[in-house]
């Protein structure tokens, strides 16, 4: 049977004790709906609980709930128990709250996601041997950093680190830490891109923390080599530390209308890196902009133009076509939205060091 997460918007005065009467109501009439739950998460400060529930379909799940107490979910998605166990460290009850008779859980269901992006600059001052060692040896110190900081690694494809934490302290500490490595051991031809954002499990989109890691992605794209922050992030860190604010160099927090701007470039530029035509003035217009203020806000938020952005983006989505080998250069350019092969290979040549002929010779 799938399994599904439900979300809980709790009524002032609910207290993890109530939640826990209400999860043992659900425990003793479930198997009249054909379902099984495994655990759940309760937050009081946030007022929210989430229940891990076995089930036929989601109507079982309201039926259920409805039967047994009456508060109904406000919201359902199926989820991957693996998955869950990675975001979430476990998928039945903490060992502590079952030898408790009513196995009262106050634990909260928010995470401190992490994007952790090895980004290659230019590809010319070292062998492609030589970097994929060091993307190895990075590999190992990040996995030990997250490890010790008491994180979890949820997924790690292409140089792409997604990671899960229950403290935004030590999210940020663990994010330090693989800078600081980064910078000890000189590989020029890597930069480090950090995006840290914060979120619950189950919103109104369909997968688990699908908001938060979006948003971490995106904030992993614009960071420069810099760790960047979600305002609840920011806020976050200083409620955990007395109202101190973070005090490290190549930290920046972004506001929430930042934040928005740089979600509303990624999902427009998500869609149209491919096409040929597209200019500036597509974008300006379409995210609302006039071209001035476009500008200005590129360059204050991501530091970088409208166009600079835009082929930037293109190259890396071309270097990846080309490192999987499965499209020859000129196809690559025009599937990359290049007006020719001519100009995308100068392109590629100015961003990496290389025209993309030899680099394709490189990782043969």
């Amino acid at each position: 049977m799938p399994i599904y997460m439900d979300f809980h918007d709790l009524p002032d005065g609910v207290t993890s004790a109530h939640v826990a009467e209400m999860h043992q109501a659900d425990l003793k009439i479930e198997h009249k709906y054909n379902c099984r739950g495994l655990t759940y998460w309760c937050d009081e400060r946030r007022q929210t609980a989430f229940c891990l529930i076995e089930a036929p379909n989601k109507q079982a799940i309201i039926d259920l709930h409805e039967k047994a107490h009456g508060a109904v979910p406000q919201r359902i998605i199926e989820v991957n128990d693996t998955i869950v166990e990675s975001f979430l460290g476990r998928i039945v009850d903490p060992e502590k709250s079952k030898n408790t008779k009513l196995n009262i859980i106050n634990d909260p269901a928010f995470r401190t996601l992490m994007v952790v992006t090895l980004k290659k600059k230019k590809l010319r001052n070292s062998g492609q041997e030589t970097l994929n060692a060091a993307i190895r040896g990075y590999h190992k110190s990040i996995t030990n950093i997250v490890s010790n900081h008491n994180g979890r690694i949820v997924n790690e494809k292409s140089n792409i680190y997604l990671m899960s934490f229950d403290s935004v302290t030590k999210a940020i500490q663990s994010a330090n830490k693989i800078q600081e490595i980064h910078n000890c051991v000189i590989t020029p031809d890597l930069e480090f891109n950090i995006g840290i954002s914060a979120g619950i499990p189950v919103t109104n989109k369909k997968s688990i923390f699908e908001e938060t890691i979006k948003e971490a992605n995106y904030l992993s794209l614009v960071s420069r080599g810099q760790i960047v922050l979600s305002p609840e992030v920011n806020d976050l860190y200083e409620s955990e530390n007395q109202n101190n604010p973070i005090n490290s160099e190549g930290i920046i927090s972004l506001d929430r209308k930042e934040i928005e701007f740089v979600v509303q470039l990624a999902e427009y530029t998500k869609t149209v890196w491919s096409q040929s035509n597209i200019t500036v003035g597509d974008f300006h217009k379409n995210l609302g902009y006039s071209k001035s203020k476009l500008y200005r806000t590129m360059m204050s938020v991501i530091g970088n133009s409208p166009n600079s952005f835009l082929k930037s983006y293109r190259l890396n989505e071309a270097l990846q076509l080309l490192k999987n080998q499965k499209s020859n250069i000129s196809e690559v350019a025009y599937r990359c939205g290049f007006s020719s092969p001519a100009y995308f290979s100068k392109s590629f040549q100015e961003a990496y060091g290389m025209l993309p002929s030899k680099y394709i010779k490189k990782i043969a």
